[in-house]
């Protein structure tokens, strides 16, 4: 059984940091794309950030480009996301997802999706 389980998620001040884990098991992801997503309550589930299998290529939403910043370890089988200057507008649920076809950015293109885990930005 395929699991992406998210870790890292809280609450912290405007301007603080914080770092998202997401460990897969069940199978390798070391040779496909993962990424990040977020949905804020009433809104759609958007893309945040996403990096190739060997690390070759990144990719990054607007509004959080120079802030969030994706790596991986193909060894642990777990993607990360760090995220900086936090501001209110990036309080959402956080998924971490893996395997698309097609569009990296587009959420409907992937196979794989952790439960999500809640980062509150207070002003």
């Amino acid at each position: 059984q395929v699991q992406l389980v998210e870790s890292g998620g809280g609450l912290v001040q405007a301007g603080g940091s914080l770092t998202l884990s997401c460990a897969a098991s069940g199978r390798t992801f070391s040779n496909h794309p993962m990424g990040w997503f977020r949905q804020a309550p009433g809104k759609e589930r958007e893309f945040v950030a996403v990096m190739s299998w060997n690390g070759g290529s990144t990719y990054y939403a607007d509004s959080v480009k120079g802030r969030f910043t994706i790596s991986r370890d193909n060894a642990k089988n777990t993607v990360y996301l760090q995220m900086r200057n936090l501001k209110p507008e990036d309080t959402a649920v956080y998924y971490c997802a893996a395997d698309p076809e097609g569009n990296w950015r587009r959420h409907d293109d992937y196979k794989y999706w952790g439960q999500g885990t809640q980062v509150t930005v207070s002003s």
